[in-house]
């Protein structure tokens, strides 16, 4: 028996020390980068020729030079490349995107049509580079689904941020039910659907959202351009009701994002406290000041703009309540956005895509530099704020070690050309690679 029990004991060491070797192999391999810059999304240092190492979904060192490979690591060569942290975009629709038909999508798509539309925007949005989306409004509550889906590793995709179902109050620009015919259901709708009238109800709508599954809450301070309704300017609530959002908004938790074109209804939003503006498109010196005195952000969504005047240029692309409202609201928020800019509004990254394409988002860095912000601010913009914006900076939105291997790299120079960012060609997001050169 003692003979036994030895050989038993020798045995079980022999094999402890063989797991042992196969895990240090395995803990000793890394995912090296090799880039040739790198843009770490906080400073506005260039790191030339540096070594990037990737280990468990982490950069657990960055160094300078190229390090030669040990065994078992895997290096990804980006020496011409400019490396950067995964791209971070305030302002998406996942489940969506404009078209010709869009008028009609309500009457024809179920929500398993608009839930499989997502998973499809959302791989495309992260092979664009964009690791981190705030989803500002969807239908059938796909967006909440979808980010589920994607934690869960059921789809590829981004990290969503999810509103859920925009609050709007009754015909304002997220009121579901504009253009339907009475018969079909046009008047019965109320907080649970987003349509709020009085303090109360709004207070009830974010209660909602909360049982929902929500992340942040949005409302449509103002009139919108593609709603099928005559004005996109008007202030759509009163400052009370958006009062009513913001407080019962804090006792959940949630930040509150606003829809906002007119001047008017803008001002009400920042005073009643929401955290970002979105669009501006009519703000005035007095709301940049105010959005300053408040520390408000400003998204500004400048692609949706260029976007919907271009296609108001195509007669019958959109309802004719529709088009000449994004022919004159579309051209205004880039100049909108270059003042508030030049004036010290916060600024975070922000496309309203599903307007526009999925997979666009990175020509709103052209827009944002082609309008006066400097390439690296306009950078910073989709890495290091919304990230401290969100509360993850402690895990994302810079290339630094100890954080999450969000990364991601286009060709050339980026500073340089900002054009380089729309030729994105590596994407690797919580270490795993999705695209590469």
């Amino acid at each position: 028996m003692a003979a036994r029990r030895r050989a038993v004991a020798a045995t079980a060491m022999m094999v402890s020390t063989a797991l042992a070797a196969m895990v240090g192999s395995q803990a000793s391999a890394a995912t090296l980068i090799h880039a040739g810059r790198v843009v770490d999304g906080v400073t506005d240092k260039v790191q030339r020729e540096r070594t990037v190492v990737v280990d468990g979904g982490r950069i657990v060192a960055i160094e300078a030079g190229y390090r030669a490979p040990g065994a078992g690591d895997t290096v990804i060569d980006l020496r011409g490349s400019t490396l950067m942290p995964g791209l971070m975009d305030m302002h998406v629709h996942l489940t969506s995107e404009y078209s010709r038909s869009s008028a009609g999508d309500a009457f024809r798509k179920n929500g398993t049509d608009v839930a499989l539309d997502g998973a499809m925007f959302a791989e495309r949005t992260l092979q664009a580079g964009f690791t981190t989306v705030r989803d500002l409004g969807d239908t059938f509550l796909a967006s909440i689904a979808l980010r589920n889906a994607i934690n869960a590793g059921k789809v590829p995709g981004p990290r969503v941020f999810a509103a859920g179902k925009s609050i709007a109050t009754t015909g304002g620009h997220a009121d579901p039910t504009n253009g339907w015919a009475q018969h079909l259901g046009g008047r019965d709708v109320g907080p649970a659907e987003g349509v709020v009238n009085g303090p109360e109800q709004a207070a009830q709508a974010v209660r909602q959202r909360y049982k929902d599954g929500s992340d942040v809450i949005k409302i449509t301070a103002t009139g919108g351009v593609l709603s099928i309704a005559k004005n996109g300017l008007n202030p759509q609530f009163t400052e009370d009701e958006i009062r009513a959002v913001v407080a019962t908004a804090r006792d959940y938790g949630f930040t509150v994002a606003a829809h906002a074109h007119g001047a008017e209804g803008l001002k009400r939003a920042v005073r009643a406290g929401v955290d970002t503006i979105e669009h501006g498109t009519f703000m005035d010196e007095e709301g940049m000041k105010l959005m300053k005195e408040r520390g408000t952000w400003y998204v500004p969504t400048i692609t949706a703009g260029r976007w919907v005047f271009d296609r108001s240029q195509e007669p019958g692309f959109f309802p004719e309540i529709v088009r000449p409202k994004a022919a004159t609201i579309g051209p205004l928020i880039q100049s909108t956005f270059g003042k508030a800019y030049k004036a010290g509004v916060k600024i975070l990254f922000g496309t309203d895509t599903g307007v526009s394409a999925h997979g666009d988002n990175a020509r709103e860095f052209v827009l944002m530099v082609e309008a006066g912000m400097p390439a690296m601010a306009a950078i910073q913009s989709a890495t290091s704020l919304p990230a401290k914006f969100l509360g993850i900076d402690e895990q994302l939105g810079s290339v630094q070690v100890g954080k999450t291997a969000d990364l991601v790299a286009v060709p050339g120079d980026p500073l340089a050309d900002i054009t380089a960012m729309q030729r994105l060609h590596f994407v690797m997001k919580d270490g795993v690679v999705h695209r590469r050169p």
